[in-house]
């Protein structure tokens, strides 16, 4: 039992190294990850060198996975051009068992000084993410020799000496053996680790770590199907896509354990480096195997996991992911998305109060009240916590904070916009009921304040889109604008009451359509402002 427990605290060790290395990258690129995603997936060689390169870099599939599949749902990234990727980063995750089979003595010691020094005395935070990038890969050579040294003892005991062996002559049970040791750590990299130290011990045999590794392949997928469980069809498809990868490749592989071992064999005299080559050289076969079949397995995928019309409907958000929150660069272009499909409701609201407002429609009316109260109220609530979410995570730079702070304010406005747009379709229904009619002056009076409040308004959102600054002076001049119209309209306005042509149960209701179209004027200055300000 002790000799179990130090094996473990060796694997937690190498664990822990291995993380602080992957936090390190990710703080390094990870925010970089959708602008290249976005730029090398567009055919299947680039998309597949990227998902190898990224993968090596960062030293998590896991990121890259969780990334894709929030790209997926916010359809900024098609399946097939995913399917690339994730076969690239088959060959990425080899990286770190290459590297684990290196014995660099006692460089590690070094490196987790020098790393931990960085980590807690230097200033500047680019420098710290060096250091946690050499403490981490310090400790994780630290882990493996540990490993190395508790494992032996474990070979000498009779009942572990017996599984081990049946392994090896049943690799059916490694493979099982894998699928569940990676499932449960989450990490085919803390696997192959366990493997490669076991075999720099001398207590596995090459066949037995063969099948645990086509094991680790498919468990390996826990990762992207624990994020894909709350996503669209889109997402739970490359999930899909990804466990049938590595299944395709470990029935295509089992049969020929034997031979593939004593291939092996003749690549180093050293059994640890012929460990990590038998990951390598299973993962990168079957990569360039699987290579022109992208569009058969995305039409596999989406037999597997069918489109749900009802469920798609049901879902108030469309964008949002919140498995993507720990990859702030994506969890912002989601929530970004989700505000356009907000402003672009918001648009359609004051249009409909105008339709209803001035043709006396209550059936408008009701419709912009349902959508303010079943969508809107709902939506705004959902960006807010996605957003706080996002802050408190942590690991975003100042940069990400500011876009965070800046969709906040945007939301409030937006649904400030809704509200107003409530209010218009409220005094619609009250002027149906009490019959208040409005004179032929007031009616195109209020025309030029819809369309100019829809114009501010429509311009705010674009400049908000593509971070646009002509767009957003234009949208404070456009409100500018708006202010001396409101005031010409009001002096026509008090013209005609003094005249008598304005009917005195209008008066109450024009003025305060006045002043609905002017607050949401006043919102659309302020979401114009919010990207001057972040530019």
């Amino acid at each position: 039992m002790l000799e179990l427990l130090t094996v473990l605290g060796g694997l937690a060790l190498f664990l822990f190294g291995v993380k602080m290395l992957s936090q390190g990258m990710e703080q390094l690129a990870g925010g970089k990850i959708q602008q290249w995603l976005d730029k090398a997936t567009s055919h299947p060689i680039k998309g597949a060198t990227f998902g190898a390169v990224a993968t090596a870099l960062v030293q998590s599939s896991g990121l890259l996975m969780v990334t894709m599949i929030g790209l997926i749902n916010a359809r900024l990234l098609p399946l097939e051009n995913a399917v690339g990727v994730m076969l690239g980063q088959e060959i990425g995750t080899t990286i770190t068992g290459q590297l684990v089979a290196f014995n660099i003595g006692n460089v590690r010691f070094v490196a987790v000084a020098v790393g931990f020094m960085l980590l807690e005395f230097s200033q500047e935070r680019r420098m710290q993410r060096y250091g946690q990038i050499l403490m981490g890969f310090g400790l994780m050579f630290m882990g493996r020799e540990f490993m190395a040294e508790t494992v032996k003892p474990l070979a000498a005991h009779p009942t572990a000496a017996a599984w081990l062996a049946s392994m090896g002559h049943t690799p059916l049970l490694g493979v099982l053996a894998g699928v569940v040791l990676t499932s449960i750590i989450q990490s085919s990299t803390a696997t192959t680790g366990l493997l490669i130290a076991m075999g720099a011990g001398g207590v596995i045999t090459l066949p037995a770590a063969i099948g645990f590794i086509y094991g680790a392949n498919i468990g390996s997928c826990i990762t992207g199907f624990l994020a894909s469980l709350r996503s669209s069809p889109a997402g739970r498809r490359a999930s899909a896509a990804q466990i049938t990868i590595n299944v395709i490749g470990v029935l295509l592989f089992l049969p020929f354990i034997t031979p593939y071992a004593e291939l092996l064999q003749r690549t180093s005299t050293d059994l640890a480096r012929q460990i990590a080559n038998a990951h390598t050289v299973f993962n990168v076969v079957v990569s360039l195997i699987l290579l022109p079949f992208i569009k058969p397995l995305t039409a596999f995928t989406r037999l597997l996991v069918p489109d749900k019309v009802e469920e798609e409907q049901a879902k108030v958000t469309q964008f949002i992911d919140d498995q993507a929150r720990g990859v702030s660069s994506v969890a912002i272009r989601q929530a970004s998305l989700e505000l356009d499909r907000m402003g672009a409701t918001a648009l359609r609201m004051l249009e409909m109060s105008r339709q209803a407002l001035i043709n006396r429609e209550e059936h408008t009316a009701q419709e912009v009240l349902n959508l303010e109260r079943e969508f809107c109220d709902p939506l705004c609530d959902a960006i807010e916590r996605f957003v706080d979410s996002v802050i408190l995570e942590g690991g975003i730079d100042s940069l990400e904070r500011r876009r965070c702070f800046q969709l906040k304010g945007v939301n409030v406005d937006l649904e400030r916009v809704a509200d107003h747009a409530e209010n218009l379709a409220e005094a619609t229904q009250d002027c149906i009921y009490h019959e208040v009619p409005f004179s032929n002056e007031a009616t195109v009076d209020l025309g030029r304040l819809f369309d100019q409040a829809h114009l501010s308004l429509k311009t705010a959102m674009g400049a908000f889109r593509a971070s646009d600054v002509e767009l957003a002076k234009q949208a404070l001049r456009l409100e500018d604008e708006m202010d001396h119209l409101a005031l010409s309209v009001r002096e026509g306005h008090l013209k005609r009451v003094r005249l008598g042509v304005c009917d005195p149960e209008a008066d109450v209701l024009f003025v305060e359509t006045i002043r609905n179209l002017e607050r949401i004027s006043d919102h659309a200055d302020n979401i114009a402002v919010s990207v001057l300000r972040k530019v």
